[in-house]
């Protein structure tokens, strides 16, 4: 794995100054920038998911696990989603054409664009409703009560974003672990 130092990171123009994580002398490669637990896991992967940082093959496969895991939250994926993941881990592998890769990807993106389109016609539904219900809603509480309740979504979000970034993070430290030399 190539070994960066914390110039190289400031040369990706994070939003903040990454010696708040680490020390001005710091060398070190991916893994290294996984593991440093101070640091959100958003931030440790948007480091580390920029090109020269991580092999080719590994990303793919990397993506590919990703993709698998938020299909793991639809009840009934569509199966050229599926078939994607199935057709990038072989291409990673050496075991599909770039053509098959092409194949699945746009058949997978008509799939997106189709589950895109039901999604947004259901949350223009949901705004509407949400909208009609608060402009009914003139009591002080009712607003409270609306304000905790959004609260609460954005806290449960913010929750569930950072463990799955953590999750991330983990698994795609094993995977280095298993190609690192």
């Amino acid at each position: 794995m190539t070994t960066h130092t914390i110039v190289d990171i400031r040369k990706l123009e994070p939003c903040y100054d990454p010696s708040l994580y680490l020390p001005e002398d710091w060398e070190g490669n991916a893994v290294d920038i996984l593991c440093v637990e101070a640091c959100p896991a958003v931030d440790r992967l948007w480091v580390v998911l920029h090109e020269g940082w991580i092999d080719d093959r590994t990303l793919r496969l990397f993506a590919v696990w990703c993709a698998r895991e938020a299909l793991k939250l639809v009840d009934d994926p569509d199966p050229r989603s599926v078939n994607a993941c199935n057709v990038a881990e072989r291409y990673a592998n050496r075991e599909a054409s770039k053509e098959e890769l092409a194949a699945a990807w746009a058949a997978a993106w008509d799939a997106a664009g189709a589950a895109a389109g039901a999604a947004a016609r259901a949350a223009a539904r949901a705004a509407a409703r949400d909208a009609a219900w608060d402009a009914a809603s003139t009591a002080a509480w009712d607003a409270a009560r609306a304000a905790a309740r959004d609260a609460a979504w954005t806290a449960a979000w913010d929750a569930a974003r950072d463990a799955a970034g953590d999750a991330q993070a983990n698994h795609l430290i094993e995977m280095l672990k298993k190609v690192q030399p």
